[in-house]
């Protein structure tokens, strides 16, 4: 069966959001051009790695070549996007994920697939081959892939890092994550 391609080129909104309250929410990756609207889950630390990666490409693309995409430092007014996430409909949770620069439309490109539950396959000599690992391949039933300009990227990064930023405060003497009633820190104390 095909893989099943939701294709954003030019997205009319593409954003990070959350469902739920800090300790037990949900990230998605959320794109909607016209009515078609994709909703992916996505693991908070997916979304925080996405985010560094997206602006580390748009720093390097700045000094490379005189910054000849016009990629901004900072994020242009228009561009910002601090509404909610529009109804989710979860179309599936992400594994794996990409991250690419297409210097022909000046867009990064992000794809997610789905998380797989991988199978035991039985042995088929005539099944496809990964050639790295010499394990079956596994094609996904979905893709989701997003295509961004670089003022659109610039902004979703920062607003991802902001909602990822948004959760519980962090213990200052082990990092983890407290809860409003407090935890049990193996470091020192009950904090």
């Amino acid at each position: 069966m095909p893989t099943i391609v939701h294709d954003f080129a030019w997205p009319d909104r593409v954003v990070v959001g959350t469902v739920g309250h800090p300790g037990s929410r949900t990230f998605y990756l959320q794109a909607r051009t016209g009515a078609q609207l994709v909703s992916v889950a996505l693991e908070k630390e997916q979304s925080a790695v996405l985010a560094e990666k997206i602006d580390e490409i748009l720093d390097e693309l700045m000094v490379n070549d005189g910054n000849r995409f016009s990629v901004p430092s900072t994020i242009p007014v228009e561009l910002v996007d601090n509404e909610p996430l529009e109804p989710v409909f979860e179309q599936f949770r992400a594994g794996a994920m990409g991250l690419g620069w297409d210097p022909t439309t000046a867009q990064l490109v992000v794809e997610a697939y789905p998380l797989i539950e991988a199978e035991p396959v039985p042995d088929d000599p005539a099944a496809e081959l990964e050639w790295e690992t010499g394990e079956p391949m596994i094609e996904p039933a979905e893709l989701l892939v997003v295509r961004m300009p670089v003022g659109t990227a610039r902004a979703f990064a920062k607003r991802t890092r902001e909602i990822v930023g948004a959760g519980r405060p962090l213990c200052p003497l082990c990092g983890s994550p407290m809860d409003p009633e407090g935890h049990v820190c193996p470091v020192g104390d009950d904090v």
